[in-house]
């Protein structure tokens, strides 16, 4: 008997890619299967002129994928891992995270030119839209200018094309999957500066009731990635306590030893908090929370409190 699995996404280019990606895998499993992908418009699709910061983002281009999950008119939603909360919709589970892309962000400039983030010019007009970015950008380069960037991939190209920015950042994941790997300039090294938790591996959520969904998915859930992105996703738990934070980490599995880098800062880049915990991937969580942990006798309560009074500040009026 035929089965139709019903995917959920957003309607990016690049959620299209992910959710045609997952249909592939799954379809190469199973070709008897028949898979359908539907289009859910989230609030960050919606608001697009607005900094994440100042709307929120928990959930942001999550929350309404995931309800059609919840409502019945999907049975899976594919996610970037990084959009999704680290505490899942009740009622849904993490079915399967798959192998990794490339982590790392990447510095594009206009076409046709050679940058990097050392040799920017001072006064240089960098576009992105994460607070993570910004503060790294603004503790490595504080001479930089850092500008709002929204809207999906191709929007943040024609806008640098448009010469709104000398510089733009994204994640070197998206830029690869579709296609446009030679524009990225120079890739950011996590010695120096580390990505977003759960950065280039997709996120499958499932109803938590469907056993058999979860079973069908669990093929494609890759162990190692798995193992890394827990111990990142359990540190963005102890930390980040519903506001949005300027907070990095990389996992990276060797065998049975897993290795976790993190940083936490204040929004400017002038207070930055590093540090580096390993253990056995077994224990993914628990090094997640050490390292957590770590960070806050650095100093990170401090730097969280100031990021949560000023959130709690109304903004002017225009």
């Amino acid at each position: 008997m035929t089965r139709t699995l019903r995917i959920a996404t957003r309607g990016s280019q690049l959620a299209l890619w992910q959710a045609n990606a997952i249909r592939d895998a799954l379809l190469a499993a199973d070709p008897e299967l028949e898979v359908e992908i539907s289009v859910v418009r989230t609030k960050g699709d919606r608001i697009t002129d607005a900094p994440l910061s100042r709307i929120g983002d928990r959930g942001l281009f999550t929350k309404e994928v995931d309800g059609a999950v919840l409502e019945g008119g999907a049975d899976i939603a594919v996610h970037s891992l990084k959009d999704l909360p680290t505490r899942i919709t009740t009622g849904l589970t993490l079915v399967a995270v798959t192998a990794r892309e490339d982590p790392r962000d990447v510095l594009i400039g206009p076409p046709g030119s050679t940058v990097a983030l050392d040799t920017l010019p001072p006064g240089a007009r960098v576009g992105t839209s994460s607070l993570r970015r910004r503060a790294q950008l603004l503790a490595t380069r504080p001479d930089l200018r850092v500008e709002d960037l929204r809207g999906n991939l191709n929007t943040r190209f024609d806008r640098l094309e448009a010469g709104d920015y000398d510089a733009i950042l994204l994640a070197a994941a998206g830029v690869i999957r579709l296609g446009m790997a030679e524009r990225i300039a120079e890739y950011l090294e996590p010695e120096r500066w580390l990505p977003a938790v759960g950065q280039g591996a997709l996120a499958v959520v499932a109803r938590a009731d469907d056993a058999r969904t979860a079973e069908r998915l669990s093929t494609l859930h890759d162990v190692p990635t798995g193992c890394a992105v827990a111990a990142e996703r359990a540190l963005l738990r102890e930390l980040e306590g519903g506001c949005q934070i300027p907070i990095g980490a990389l996992a990276e599995v060797d065998g049975d030893d897993l290795r976790l880098t993190a940083f936490v800062s204040s929004l400017d880049g002038k207070r930055l908090l590093r540090h580096q915990r390993t253990g056995k991937v077994a224990e993914a969580e628990e090094i997640g929370r050490l390292a957590a942990a770590a960070l806050r006798e650095q100093g990170a309560d401090a730097i969280l409190a100031e990021i949560r009074s000023q959130e709690a500040v109304p903004p002017t009026a225009p």
